[in-house]
């Protein structure tokens, strides 16, 4: 022992002071990253900017939150639950064991805190211990592997996390047209659940709706309330070790998003390591549904099947059956398919398809047999990181019934043009993006070609005063009739607690079965976060058009917890 004490200090003080210091760096443990950002989104897989070198493991799991501008941190929401399935050195794909809406890149993924801390041991055993090498092994690390398994773990801060925030409303309108005023006093909830009671059931998503009337037994449906339909909330089973998922709510079904939200339930079971079999039902109450109908109700089956990975190819498809009822009376019965397909970031292509079994007899119906209701296909390429080019293709049988005071809200987009169009987007320096689509369509009717065209562009700090802006201009024509709008809206957020946004715009639309043929719309709102725990909020909407003609002023107490 004594020569070995001499010989250490002989070369300690041989050693170059800056290799020592380089040692002592090494040795030090570096510091384990925990949140990773969101840069590509498929139907039912992510991929992050994190990977193995950054400490990811297969089998890890990651909660994707998502961050309005204006709220504070807390105030994050939970997107999705995800599970890591592939690997790379600086990248991961993650499977999406459930979401409350669809991730979308900008998200931040963070890891879980079992997960966290099993990375963590395992770098301080490395960095305080020592072991000489005396016999390789094939199959991972015993030591990292007993760390792992052995050292205890606190609970998970998201076993039985509970966080939401629930608000008072008060709404006056003011409808010109019929000389009416309503007074509504409702409630607003957002939820936040996660692992209830120890189990892996989620609450999660936002609901509104009015709790008393007055002054006037006929409502007034403003955009608000349209809009308001579009948000979901469910209950949700996420067990990674499980065969089963299980959503009931107001969602959309996961590996079927073009039918649209469904008030009502799934179940689904893995039957393969990439492949599910499922079940769905219950009714459609979303207004930007193409066929959207209040009373409508719907349930079938479905087949979803998963192949590759986002770092090479990857593509996923569903097939189904479903049969609808209208009034509880026999609608359709229909088959639909909805596939993607993508080659690392650089294309994308999702195509979703429905087939009615048409009925002689049936809800008019003069004909009988297989024929295609509607297709909508894209195709994304992303040759530069500032540009991106689209084609998509679009195709109605019938008239689509989506509620058409959306037009000029930017909701109905994807329905507006009708045959084959294409797209740009291009990021400009100073956070300047500009975009824009081109397509042509011929009804039967019609003596030539239509041009539809949209374009826009979007400024995110207008002059350095963090006043974010997008102005768009459409017109379009379709099997459904034809028109345009012009739309403008403004945001702004002041430090972490409030923020204010404005919007507006004027919209036409041409059609032989509505006389609702042009309107002007206003919507402004301001959110405040007084304190951790309270805020209150406010605004005014105005619609001006010959069907609908009224004031909304509306305000809100809030109380998040």
């Amino acid at each position: 022992m004594r020569p070995l004490i001499l010989v250490a200090l002989v070369l300690n003080a041989l050693l170059p002071r800056t290799w020592a210091q380089a040692l002592s760096v090494s040795a030090s443990p570096t510091e384990l990253r925990s949140k990773f950002e969101v840069r590509y989104v498929a139907p039912s897989s992510v991929y992050i900017n994190g990977g193995r070198d950054e400490g990811l493991q297969e089998g890890f799991h990651l909660t994707v939150k998502r961050l309005q501008p204006g709220e504070p941190l807390l105030s994050a929401a939970t997107v999705a639950q995800l599970v890591v399935t592939a690997v790379s050195a600086h990248s991961a794909v993650c499977d999406i064991e459930s979401s409350t809406q669809d991730p979308a890149v900008g998200d931040v993924a963070q890891i879980s805190q079992q997960d966290l801390e099993s990375l963590q041991a395992i770098q301080q055993s490395k960095t305080a211990r020592r072991y000489a090498q005396v016999v390789s092994f094939t199959d991972g690390d015993p030591l990292d592997q007993e760390l792992r398994d052995y050292v205890p773990h606190p609970p998970s801060p998201e076993v039985n996390r509970f966080r939401g925030r629930i608000s008072y409303e008060f709404n006056s309108i003011t409808d010109h047209e019929a000389g009416l005023s309503t007074l509504q006093h409702g409630i607003a909830v957002r939820m936040d659940a996660n692992r209830l009671g120890g189990t892996f059931w989620n609450f999660t998503g936002y609901w509104r709706g009015r709790i008393n009337t007055s002054s006037n037994p006929v409502q007034t449906t403003t955009i608000q309330d349209l809009v308001n339909r579009t948000y979901t909330i469910g209950l949700f089973y996420n067990n990674p070790q499980s065969l089963y998922s299980i959503g009931v709510g107001r969602l959309y079904v996961p590996w079927a998003t073009s039918l649209g939200t469904i008030d009502g339930g799934y179940v689904a079971r893995r039957v393969a390591r990439r492949a599910r079999l499922g079940f769905f039902a219950g009714s459609t109450p979303d207004p930007t549904a193409w066929n959207y109908k209040p009373n409508r109700q719907i349930a079938g089956v479905l087949a979803n099947t998963e192949i590759g990975r986002f770092e090479n190819v990857r593509i996923t498809s569903t097939v189904g059956v479903a049969v609808t009822r209208l009034g509880w009376r026999a609608e359709r019965q229909f088959a639909f398919t909805e596939s993607s397909f993508s080659y690392k970031q650089l294309v994308s292509l999702y195509h979703n398809l429905e087939a009615d079994q048409l009925v002689a007899g049936r809800l008019g119906n003069t004909e009988s047999g297989a024929v295609i209701s509607n297709s909508f296909f894209t195709a994304r390429i992303q040759p530069l990181k500032w540009l991106t080019l689209e084609a998509n293709h679009n195709y109605f049988r019938t008239i689509p019934t989506f509620d058409l005071v959306l037009v000029g809200t930017g909701l109905l987009d994807k329905y507006l043009f009708t045959g084959l169009s294409g797209g740009l987007r291009l990021e400009l320096p100073g956070r300047i993006t500009i975009y824009g689509n081109l397509g042509q369509n011929k009804r039967n009717d019609d003596v030539r070609r239509s041009l539809n065209q949209m374009y826009g562009i979007g400024f995110r700090n207008i002059f350095d005063t963090g006043v974010r802006a997008d102005i768009r201009r459409s017109e379009f024509s379709g099997a459904y009739g034809s028109g345009w709008y012009q739309a403008l809206q403004l945001s702004r957020e002041i430090g972490s607690a409030c923020r204010v946004e404005i919007s507006g715009g004027q919209q036409e639309f041409r059609s032989t079965f509505t006389d609702d043929t042009r309107g002007f719309f206003m919507n402004s709102n301001i959110d405040w976060f007084l304190s951790r725990h309270y805020s209150i909020g406010g605004g005014i909407n105005l619609y001006r058009g010959k069907i609908q003609d009224y004031d909304q002023t509306f305000f809100s107490l809030g109380y998040r917890f």
